[in-house]
């Protein structure tokens, strides 16, 4: 069995920092693709339709896998996987950043999908490795960690823009590689090596809930162009169907399931998944249309259209870092994350009203602001409360499901938005007035699910003395 010991506790925190770097680089990866998306478009030969597909075919299969990723965490020790992660990673970072063709591109960007999915789950094992006995700063880090995730999206889209500007976008995916090797020569010294445990690795579980993740977001995002009363949209999402269910099935009868269902037996651990889930599905639309906005709409070039955004990045770290955890000890976790949800849903409906003349002071900035204090609120408290619920030899795999259900989320999510904003114009590239009333659409409807979203939290979470510790 694999040593657990733990660096010294003057190490803990700069071990926290590399924990926190790969959880900003592998959402990182999820935005900031954003700015390049019209460049890669152009040079690929991409449609609009199925442009989300650069975003959809990492998070399907980050998210697809990370379940398998959290297994085998716990069976071959954290340490070991998140550097083997990052291998994975780097090595589809290069194929996505000298991909000539679409096909090349979507391959590379699945690989990038499969190393984070390998990465997430052991950095949030080893974190609760490293902080879990004292809940204090256990706290203090969930804080620091949580906003490297939201900060790396919104940060993704400057990074993004700086360097499709300056550069050209294959750097988005080549940045990667030298973070992959600094994690790499970084973590034998800074991380504990994490437990290895006897078991087997239910690969066909993990194929059947990869498959009827993808299965559905294709039907979804084909719906805008064959139409959703077609034989081939509800085929596929029939096909998609039988494999989710099918997942389902195996874990009930498995010995040694990929997601025992037991799990979900643990108080709010259920309720805080469908949170992260719901959060996912409503923030990502969100950027992913308001960068298009910014560059189809406003004319903004990649760098102005990535340094828009930095303000939302400002206020989250600051959000989440100083605020939501004083705000958690004081007033609990579920009155956050309703909170928080509410205020993003306001932040959205707010961005529902931008115009083709709009600009940016009066059309974005504030909106942008309100959605990115509700998601500072929200996200920390759903995370601390998912993890936290599970045992503590099963943290691997709750770490796996949070961030499942939060990258399922933001795929289906973005996949729903994208046919309802392309129904409605979002598809007119050069039309002005078509563009903004496809994107104010896509703004409303994930304002619907963020709003959806509150009054669940409401309704499911419950309050109780000891599921999270918020200590002051």
């Amino acid at each position: 069995m694999s040593s657990t010991s733990t660096p010294p506790a003057s190490r803990r925190w700069t071990a926290l920092a590399l924990i926190a770097l790969a959880q900003f680089m592998v959402i990182m990866d999820t935005s900031i693709i954003g700015v390049a998306l019209p460049k890669m478009q152009e040079d690929l030969g991409f449609t609009q339709e199925n442009l989300s597909w650069v975003f959809n075919a990492y998070v399907v299969v980050f998210g697809g896998l990370l379940l398998l990723g959290g297994r085998l965490s716990d069976l071959f020790g954290a340490r070991r996987m998140f550097s083997l992660g990052w291998i994975v990673l780097a090595a589809g970072s290069l194929l996505a950043g000298i991909a000539p063709n679409v096909a090349a591109e979507l391959a590379g960007r699945g690989i990038q999908g499969a190393g984070a999915a390998l990465i997430a789950p052991s950095a949030l094992t080893l974190l609760m490795m490293l902080f879990g006995g004292n809940p204090k700063e256990l706290t203090k880090a969930f804080a620091f960690y949580g906003a490297a995730a939201p900060a790396g999206g919104t940060a993704g889209v400057f990074l993004g823009g700086l360097i499709t500007e300056y550069a050209s976008w294959p750097w988005v995916f080549y940045i990667n590689i030298p973070v992959a090797v600094l994690a790499l020569a970084a973590a034998p010294a800074l991380l504990p090596s994490g437990g290895a445990q006897r078991g087997s690795i239910d690969v066909l579980g993990a194929l059947t809930a990869t498959l009827g993740l993808a299965a559905a977001v294709f039907a979804i995002v084909r719906a805008a162009e064959v139409g959703w009363a077609s034989a081939a949209t509800w085929g596929t999402l029939l096909v998609a169907a039988a494999l989710l269910v099918g997942f389902i099935a195996l874990q009930a009868k498995r010995r040694n399931p990929l997601m025992p269902l037991a799990i979900f037996r643990a108080p709010n651990l259920g309720a805080a998944n469908l949170a992260q889930l719901l959060l996912g599905a409503a923030w990502i639309p969100m950027w992913f249309f308001l960068n298009l906005y910014l560059q189809q709409v406003l004319g903004f070039s990649a760098f102005p259209s990535g340094a828009a955004l930095l303000p939302m990045t400002a206020l989250i770290m600051v959000g989440m870092v100083a605020l939501a955890p004083r705000l958690m000890a004081r007033f609990g976790p579920k009155a956050m994350i309703v909170t928080g949800l509410v205020l993003l849903a306001g932040g959205l409906l707010w961005l529902s009203f931008i115009r083709p003349e709009g600009t940016y002071a009066v059309d974005v900035l504030p909106a942008s602001l309100l959605a990115a204090l509700g998601m500072a609120l929200a996200f920390i408290p759903s995370l601390q409360m998912a993890i936290s619920s599970a045992r503590p030899e099963e943290g691997g795999l709750a770490s796996g499901i949070v961030n499942t259900g939060y990258q399922i989320g933001s795929a289906l999510g973005l996949a729903v938005v994208t046919a309802l904003a392309v129904a409605n114009g979002a598809g007119e590239v050069g039309n002005a007035p078509a563009l903004t009333e496809g994107f104010s659409t896509a703004f409303i409807a994930a304002a619907v699910v963020a709003l959806a979203a509150a009054v669940l939290a409401a309704v499911t979470v419950r309050r109780a003395k000891a599921e999270v510790t918020t200590a002051a």
